[in-house]
């Protein structure tokens, strides 16, 4: 696949309308049209990281005569904080910021849920544009209008549903993204394989090496083939009361690992445990095939993502993953394949079949 730009759209759902994804270079061209004519107030939300291409960015808007705002951010995690929001929210207000003005969210997926969520409660919603900047923010946390702040109780437990605008995720913006943070971005990519797009795994098994890099010859097609997995779900079930729960897999487990760890452990490394937990569970449960399962551990570790995680801490990840929202009541919920491309729901697991599955990504 060539770097031409390829739009998928996600579907309309009530009271949000249909969007696209752009995927290609040199894209923030098309910022100001999806900003559009009614907009006169533009804030640019980014990261620490990212200053100087927020300000760019501000000074751009500024040219094609918005006025632009840049409000900087803390990085990663450490932006999706109710204080961080609330400093967004007074920049906001000090800018005059009216129904008809538009937030954009540069950065990563932590960014891109802060940047959603502000626009989500601030006047009851005003429209919102993300620039996802890492694989794993283009693939995963961009899309689907699921935003939110993190809490000392767990990840992603204050939020709304509130899809943006438009996204552009601009390749270019890889190409000095560190191997780590890449890597980390794949598991989002597996996951879209195993539970609906298997062409993603072969794509990956072709030259696990070659897809550690932004370099690779299947760069643009495995983003946009996850993202295409993505936009059908969500475009099914905005609001995840039922197929959209698939996206969840290897997640149940991993945002337990990612509050147990401070938030300090990627996101994809943690979702990387998680399927490998998901696959043995679903395999002890007499759902998934040994090929299928065994494929999670090689694939992972093909791409240089982790297979495990501290034995002694299943009691704390266990409490945490019982207040998980996919939980319902005191009811652990999983979501596991029936086989290649077949996610499914787990509810009530054995709770033998929970300690065996953890005992196989045990360090």
């Amino acid at each position: 696949m060539t770097d031409q730009v390829t739009r998928i759209q996600v579907g309309a759902s009530p009271g949000h309308d249909a969007y696209d994804v752009l995927v290609g270079r040199q894209l923030l061209g098309e910022l100001g049209t999806l900003i559009g004519t009614k907009a006169q107030r533009v804030a640019v939300i980014h990261p620490e990281a990212l200053a100087s291409t927020g300000e760019a960015l501000r000074d751009d808007l500024a040219e094609q005569g918005y006025e632009a705002v840049a409000i900087q951010v803390p990085n990663a995690e450490e932006a999706k904080t109710v204080e961080v929001a609330a400093y967004c929210w007074k920049a906001l207000g000090q800018s005059g910021f009216t129904r008809t003005d538009v937030i954009v969210g540069v950065g990563g997926g932590a960014t891109t849920d802060l940047a959603g969520f502000v626009a989500a409660s601030w006047l009851r919603g005003v429209r919102w544009v993300a620039v996802p900047t890492t694989v794993l923010a283009m693939v995963d946390a961009a899309v689907g209008g699921k935003t939110g702040i993190n809490t000392a109780e767990g990840k992603n437990l204050v939020g709304a549903f509130h899809p943006p605008a438009g996204v552009l995720c601009d390749l270019a913006a890889l190409d000095s993204l560190p191997v780590n943070d890449y890597v980390s971005g794949l598991a989002e990519i597996i996951k879209a394989g195993f539970i609906s797009d298997p062409k993603i795994l072969d794509l990956i098994e072709e030259d696990p090496q070659a897809a550690r890099t932004p370099a690779g010859p299947h760069t643009a097609e495995l983003i946009v083939r996850s993202i295409q997995v993505k936009a059908d779900v969500v475009s099914s079930d905005l609001k995840e009361s039922g197929l959209r729960e698939v996206l969840n897999y290897g997640h149940t487990l991993a945002h337990a690992i990612e509050k147990n760890e401070r938030y300090k452990w990627r996101h994809g490394a943690a979702v990387s445990v998680g399927m490998v937990f998901a696959a043995e569970l679903g395999r002890l449960a007499g759902r998934l095939d040994d090929a299928t399962a065994d494929r999670h551990r090689e694939i992972l570790a093909s791409v240089g993502l982790p297979l495990t995680y501290r034995g002694d801490q299943w009691t704390k990840l266990l409490q945490t993953m019982q207040v998980d929202k996919k939980s319902r009541g005191n009811l652990l919920r999983f979501i596991v394949l029936d086989g290649l491309g077949k996610p499914t729901v787990l509810e009530g697991p054995d709770p033998a079949h929970l300690i065996a599955a953890y005992g196989e990504v045990s360090a």
